[in-house]
Order: C-alpha cells, then structure tokens, then sequence
C-alpha cells in the first residue's frame, strides 16, 4: 500500500503527537508500506513557518531529511497534478490539499487525513483519526 500523508498528519508525526488514531499509526508503519510526502505539502509547511503560524522541534530541512532516512519517499508536484487539481470539483477551496487530491488520484494512492472535504473526493483515504 502507498500512503501519502495529508500535510496535518505530516505536521502531527513531526510533533510526535497524540492526534494520529491507532490504526492509522499502525497502517502507516505495517511492513511493506510505502510512506509518501508531497511537495505542496512541504510548500505549504514553508508558508506557515515563514508567517509565524507553525513551529517545529527542529527546522524543516532537518525534519524532511530525517523522515527521508526512516524511507519516507517524496512526490514531486507534476504538470499532470496541476491540470488535474485545477479540474477537481470545488469540494475543497485549499491549493495545497486539492494537490494532494489530484496526486493521490494520479498516482493510484491512499490519502491519510482527518479532513472531511477532502474525503468527499472519489479517493481512496485512510482516516487518521482511528
């Protein structure tokens, strides 16, 4: 299975919070899982840091890098998603998670979220609150 992580529960794991469900926790760290993080994702952590409005435990490179040493793989953000995004019914006004839509739409995987906007998109998502 190929996960990628809405950028709340990427913000939430680097936090080492507690609002990650059990199950979602365990489907995220099963053997053969493939972890995947997007570049909105980061895109949109970068905004919220630069204005005051997210603050980590360490700078986000660090972060990104640690999580890519644990095999957490990242998705660059292609021609395709945009078109696809752009495309999308307007369930969601956010860019950034109708990106994360449209890439979990191209590229067949499994959004794990809590957002219910975004799981009223024809996806497959995994809700992280359980």
């Amino acid at each position: 299975m190929n996960l990628l992580l809405d950028t709340h529960i990427l913000i939430w794991w680097m936090q080492g919070s507690k609002r990650i469900g059990p199950r979602a926790k365990a489907a995220m760290f099963e053997t053969g899982v493939r972890l995947w993080l997007s570049a909105a994702s980061i895109w949109e952590m970068s905004i919220k840091i630069a204005a005051g409005r997210l603050t980590l435990g360490s700078p986000l490179e660090a972060s990104i890098l640690s999580l890519s040493k644990q095999g957490v793989r990242s998705l660059p953000i292609s021609v395709r998603h945009a078109l696809v995004a752009g495309n999308l019914p307007l369930h969601h006004h956010d860019p950034f998670d109708r990106v994360l839509v449209a890439q979990t739409q191209c590229e067949g995987l499994t959004l794990v979220t809590v957002d219910p906007q975004v799981m009223a998109y024809d996806i497959a998502t995994l809700d992280a609150s359980r």
